[in-house]
């Protein structure tokens, strides 16, 4: 990958707490390409989140502890000023929060939620004054974008959602909604943060297949973070496993559900109902406490498959195949050695993103 747009490197995040300090993100390294769609995957209170909102500048510099480098289009976030992250944050990135249902302002329409967006945009170069006097103003161009977003959205009926109230909305119809906010700038970086999981399973199916559509439509690179094995699947082009902070595999989607490499990831396969079995398998233990981690692998007391070293040596990323790296020492590095069988029969209920766009 020549010229990546989002390249994160040994990147550390700590937090004061009463217990001591909290070891959060612990040297991870995540780089996507252009036009590529990413997935962070692993299981609650891993560091998913953190990681997004250290990427996006929203971990606030009092109580936490912030090192390494997240270079963006050629610039390391880090270095830069509290208002040069907003700029970038604003005019460069979309973000997608967690639950449709109170990522909205309540007390204002959607309209004027999408016309601040874009204002704030179209007016940040002149000053905040003129932003000011013209926030409230109903500008015709910008209207017109915006229920333009909006019937891209599949919304059917765009005017009357733009005059609408969040609280006159479906959560399937919020969602719409916030994807459209999202993208009406059409941001080089697009961050979903588990932007599905309080929906149905059938709302969430539709508002997938849209979403990658318009991914697709638009061109722009994305990271998507979650816990759905299977939606990371039917989304993205590569998928990170995350684990107690740590990115303990990389790999492209199909290589990682046909050849799983670290024992987290099999596990949390093996943890996927089949219908040729009874019962799943589960992943035993607790994620360790961030206070007072291990300092060796991360992983050692709930994995099965430990060795001697594990308890010995951090278990630093190594290459296995092509674009195809495990942070564990059952692997020598050699791109024949397999320690884990095909998965065999994963029934997700969704298809590679490969085959979503041929049977479109």
């Amino acid at each position: 990958m020549s010229d990546p747009l989002l390249h994160v490197t040994d990147l550390h995040v700590s937090f004061e707490t009463h217990d001591g300090l909290a070891q959060v993100i612990n040297g991870v390294d995540l780089t996507i390409g252009r036009g590529e769609t990413a997935a962070v995957v692993g299981e609650t209170g891993c560091g998913k989140s953190v990681t997004v909102k250290t990427i996006l500048g929203l971990i606030g510099t009092e109580n936490a502890q912030v090192s390494g480098r997240i270079e963006f289009d050629g610039r390391n976030l880090l270095d830069l000023s509290a208002q040069d992250r907003s700029e970038v944050r604003g005019q460069e990135m979309g973000l997608i929060m967690q639950d449709p249902m109170t990522s909205l302002n309540p007390v204002l329409t959607v309209g004027e939620q999408m016309l601040d967006v874009l204002k704030w945009r179209g007016e940040r170069r002149v000053g905040i004054s003129r932003w000011l006097r013209s926030k409230f103003q109903d500008d015709d161009n910008y209207r017109e974008r915006a229920i333009t977003m909006l019937e891209k959205v599949e919304i059917s009926a765009p005017e009357r959602v733009f005059e609408s109230y969040p609280v006159e909305l479906s959560g399937g119809m919020r969602q719409r909604v916030l994807i459209a906010i999202a993208l009406l700038t059409e941001p080089k970086l697009l961050i979903a943060d588990e932007p599905t999981t309080a929906l149905d399973v059938t709302t969430e199916s539709k508002i997938l297949d849209l979403l990658a559509e318009l991914i697709d439509e638009i061109g722009t690179t994305v990271l998507y973070i979650t816990h759905n094995l299977g939606v990371a699947r039917k989304i993205s082009d590569k998928i990170n496993v995350m684990y107690a902070g740590e990115i303990v595999e990389s790999a492209p989607t199909e290589a990682l559900f046909e050849h799983p490499q670290h024992p987290y990831t099999r596990g949390l396969l093996d943890s996927i109902p089949k219908l040729t079995r009874d019962m799943s398998s589960g992943i035993g233990g607790q994620i360790p406490d961030y206070t007072s981690p291990p300092s060796e692998c991360r992983f050692v007391d709930r994995c099965p498959h430990a060795e001697r070293a594990c308890n010995e040596q951090y278990p630093y990323p190594r290459v296995t195949e092509d674009n195809h790296t495990v942070a564990c020492h059952l692997y020598d590095g050699s791109p024949t050695h397999d320690r884990f069988t095909p998965v065999e029969e994963v029934n997700l209920g969704t298809q590679p993103r490969e085959s979503q766009e041929v049977n479109r």
